[in-house]
């Protein structure tokens, strides 16, 4: 853990690479040219993005095409636990050696990029090294300008829930700025699938797309359904049940129902599918925390679930999930800078018996606990401050029967995965 840690550091304070989030495709594609265009060698890429679901998605998609016996590599952002976990090469992931010799093949350019633009770099360098079946690669923010829009002939574009999470990196921080980044320079010669939206987000989509060339893939082709608190996939001839043990919300269950739908079209087989929704969990993301280190801090009869909600569409979908849990629920609460925790916190209302703020440790973006504090006060939550995650913990834990949530940001939940 302490040489991804270093890794970061190492590139967070490379006076050649920032750290801060440039949009453009100029640096990345003047480093690919330089490097012979490795991207050229990725055959079969599916860019996945959006502004919530990308990697509940992906990552649903990877299962399937491995249960189906091919292989697949995957670029997902960010990593929760390990610098690691971004780079998975179709058997394993790359090496903390094969990460900083590829970095250092990256130096020797000597082109001032972003940091998301050498990590995207490591994976293709090594990625064309590969040979599988399909490549996935997840967008970071706002597709047109991400590094990860620089392949020219992708197997598919598959578009996830388009919200205001990433208005920040705009002018005018509105909607249709977003719709527009993120749909209006999809490939013409390409797959497309949407992902279930609002239907203000869906016009604006069918209007950027109205002139594309693409094979797309509308929402109204399939549905999610429930039935007796199952979920369903259905399309005109197919009926599956969703029974993923380790998946709570709806939004989680309409992603994977998404990807359901982009397998069929892949000739994945039903039979497959079933055989693998069973075995779907994801790291981070409504992930209840049935042993380890920190479940034993707490009684037997308390439950503890992570969640790396973070903008207010997320923090509705734990909100609806919350509601059904008949539990008195406390939340340990942490968030980063530019994820408007004001907004966030306000979809909790009367949800919390109480709230333990903290600040993230080791992440300099990080709110203080003691902001957060004001902000839940403010929102007429009841709320305290600490300064440890084991504090929060202790000030939480009783022989009350109770559900802990921690949420607010996916580097807390990583935090929490290799403290557990």
């Amino acid at each position: 853990m302490s040489q991804s840690i270093n890794l970061y550091k190492q590139l967070l304070n490379h006076k050649l690479f920032n750290k801060s989030v440039k949009f453009g495709l100029k640096r990345i594609k003047l480093a690919l040219s330089l490097l012979g265009n490795p991207e050229r060698k990725l055959n079969n890429v599916i860019n996945v993005l959006g502004e919530s679901g990308k990697f509940t998605t992906l990552w649903t998609l990877k299962n399937f095409i491995e249960a189906n016996n091919q292989t697949v590599s995957t670029y997902i952002s960010p990593s929760l636990q390990d610098i690691r976990e971004r780079f998975y090469m179709g058997d394993r992931y790359l090496t903390y050696k094969e990460i900083k010799d590829t970095i250092k093949k990256i130096e020797k350019l000597k082109i001032p990029l972003s940091v998301f633009e050498v990590l995207t770099l490591v994976y293709i360098i090594n990625a064309s090294k590969q040979s599988v079946d399909y490549y996935l690669c997840e967008v970071g923010a706002l597709f047109r300008l991400d590094t990860t829009n620089i392949f020219d002939w992708p197997l598919a574009q598959v578009v996830t829930n388009i919200n205001l999470q990433h208005k920040i990196f705009l002018k005018k921080k509105t909607l249709d700025e977003i719709i527009k980044e993120d749909v209006g320079s999809l490939n013409n010669f390409s797959k497309i699938f949407i992902g279930k939206q609002t239907p203000y987000v869906l016009k604006k989509i069918k209007g950027h797309l109205k002139k594309n060339k693409s094979k797309i893939y509308y929402p109204n082709s399939w549905k999610l359904t429930k039935k007796n608190n199952l979920y369903y996939y259905r399309d005109e001839s197919t009926t599956i049940k969703l029974n993923a043990e380790n998946v709570y919300s709806e939004g989680m269950f309409s992603n994977i129902a998404h990807a359901v739908k982009i397998a069929l079209n892949f000739n994945i087989s039903k039979k497959v599918i079933v055989k693998t929704l069973p075995k779907l969990s994801f790291p981070g993301r409504f992930n209840y925390l049935k042993k380890g280190r920190i479940k034993k801090m707490l009684h037997k009869n308390e439950l503890i679930m992570i969640d790396g909600a973070h903008s207010p569409y997320d923090a509705k979908n734990l909100y609806n999930y919350l509601k059904t849990i008949k539990l008195p629920k406390y939340g340990i609460w942490a968030m980063t800078k530019n994820k408007e925790p004001d907004l966030f916190i306000k979809e909790f209302n009367n949800i919390f018996k109480k709230i333990i703020t903290l600040q993230i440790k080791n992440e300099n973006s990080s709110v203080s606990a003691k902001e957060l504090n004001k902000i839940a006060i403010k929102n007429k939550i009841n709320s305290e401050t600490s300064s440890s995650f084991e504090e929060a913990i202790r000030k939480v834990s009783s022989n009350e029967k109770k559900l802990v949530v921690c949420f607010g940001s996916l580097y807390f939940c990583g935090s929490i995965l290799n403290k557990n």
